[in-house]
């Protein structure tokens, strides 16, 4: 799940021969030197390597590592105490948990938001062409789980449009359900719009108007135990600032 492993290693044996140089204090206002651990939705993965990347040109000798996941997953993990800087959340609900539980350092600034998107196989090969057809006799359909922000959406999207769902597998992240397309394992999956872009042409994207009435707005903040809180806000600027949103509209992604 982290990337540039080895990197991390670097970075941290230099950053800890500098404090020993150093005569105390933040001997990095800038960033410069540090790593960086941002824990992100999966849907944010193509993105925010992109910032990552962005990120480490524009302050030479830092690294940026991630950890991509479920939102809900990593609210989990952020709660049994595993090292982070920044959180983006693909929803809300899961930031709210995470700030009610004090994970958070000051409010959580919305970024982005998401539209859910039907996938099937290239070509469309069952012919869906609205969100009923899902619930076709021999049609397999994988969404989300839940509790995850795109199975979040999916379920306001079911409730408004009166059409109940019955799913062969609730996956623990969109990137999860996609793949269970591009592997040819169901006909069908409800991912965000931003993944089947992605995806390119192993699969066929089929919007649908019900989508619009359970778009999923997208909260980062940096987090109280952050190692380097000066350098997680940096990252947190990054993605909200103009070259962050460039990034994201390019992907995709609309504005929060």
């Amino acid at each position: 799940m982290m990337r540039r492993t080895a990197t991390a290693v670097v970075g941290a044996l230099a950053a800890l021969s500098l404090a020993a140089c150093g005569s105390g204090g933040d001997a990095n206002p800038d960033g410069d030197g540090e790593t960086i651990t941002v824990f992100a939705a999966a849907s944010l993965k193509q993105t925010f390597t992109e910032l990552g990347d962005l990120y480490e040109s524009q302050h030479p000798g830092s690294t940026v590592e991630f950890s991509f996941a479920g939102s809900s997953d990593l609210v989990s993990q952020l709660e049994q105490g595993a090292p982070a800087d920044v959180f983006a959340s693909a929803d809300e609900k899961n930031m709210t948990k995470a700030v009610d539980a004090g994970l958070t350092e000051g409010d959580p600034v919305p970024f982005a938001s998401n539209t859910l998107t039907i996938v099937t196989a290239p070509g469309n090969p069952k012919g869906i062409t609205s969100f009923a057809d899902l619930t076709r006799d021999g049609t397999t359909v994988v969404t989300c789980a839940p509790q995850v922000p795109c199975g979040s959406a999916t379920e306001r999207v079911e409730q408004q449009s009166g059409v109940t769902l019955a799913p062969v597998s609730e996956e623990s992240s969109v990137t999860d359900v996609l793949g269970k397309i591009t592997s040819g394992q169901a006909d069908a999956g409800l991912v965000y719009v931003t993944d089947a872009a992605t995806a390119g042409g192993q699969v066929t994207a089929v919007p649908f108007p019900e989508s619009t009435g359970a778009v999923n707005v997208y909260p980062i903040t940096t987090l109280a135990d952050a190692a380097d809180g000066d350098a997680a806000r940096q990252f947190v600027d990054l993605a909200t600032g103009p070259e962050g949103q460039a990034v994201l509209a390019k992907a995709g992604f609309a504005q929060p």
